[in-house]
């Protein structure tokens, strides 16, 4: 239980978090809606931390901050994207969202009405992670996972590096005529002689 100061924390973090999401959604610019979800990933890294996950607020930040979060940005950047023709057939799949958002309502009601159900609790709940003050969860993980998973952390890592090459493979051009490439070698050999051509220029004849 977080009570207190780390309460108000709590609540704190929980209300940007709440509030920069639902900016992700009604921002025009798609610019800021990234910067809204990078602010929306701090937040939710502050609430796993405080409740002791510091392994997932760093996978957090890490991987979607540093990631994903910060490549979408650059390719909305980078894309010259004309939006507002892209919003132009949104009112078609009203019906379709107001449905879907009706139902996630719903399971939301379902959920914060939970206690009326009289559902049962177990009398003792194992805890997630270690004694803090012993070991830390992070160090934890990492025992489980370099020793009893190395062969499938091992072989996930080959499946992502195989996606990889793939979308590598998928996205290069084949060699076109007139197209200026690099020649590796051939720069490497360069010499003086070859790369400076030395011109003597007449007094008052330049450029």
């Amino acid at each position: 239980m977080i009570s207190g100061l780390g309460a108000a924390f709590f609540y704190l973090f929980a209300f940007v978090a709440v509030g920069s999401a639902f900016m992700v959604i009604a921002a025009r610019n798609p610019v800021h809606s990234v910067l809204y979800l990078i602010l929306t990933f701090f937040n939710a890294a502050a609430l796993f931390l405080l409740t002791g996950a510091e392994f997932l607020a760093m996978i957090l930040l890490v991987v979607y901050v540093g990631a994903v979060a910060v490549l979408f940005l650059f390719v909305v950047m980078m894309l010259d994207v004309d939006f507002a023709s892209m919003k132009r057939g949104a009112l078609e799949y009203a019906p379709i969202g107001a449905v879907v958002g009706i139902i996630l309502a719903a399971e939301l009601l379902i959920v914060l009405a939970g206690a009326a159900f009289d559902v049962e609790k177990p009398a003792q709940t194992a805890l997630p992670a270690p004694n803090p003050v012993v070991r830390h969860n992070t160090a934890a993980l990492g025992d489980i996972l370099y020793t009893d998973y190395i062969f499938f952390f091992q072989i996930a890592g080959i499946v992502l590096l195989v996606a990889m090459i793939g979308a590598i493979v998928l996205t290069l051009r084949p060699q076109r005529a007139g197209v200026k490439r690099q020649n590796m070698s051939q720069q490497v050999a360069r010499t003086p002689e070859t790369a400076i051509d030395v011109v003597d220029v007449e007094t008052g004849k330049g450029i």
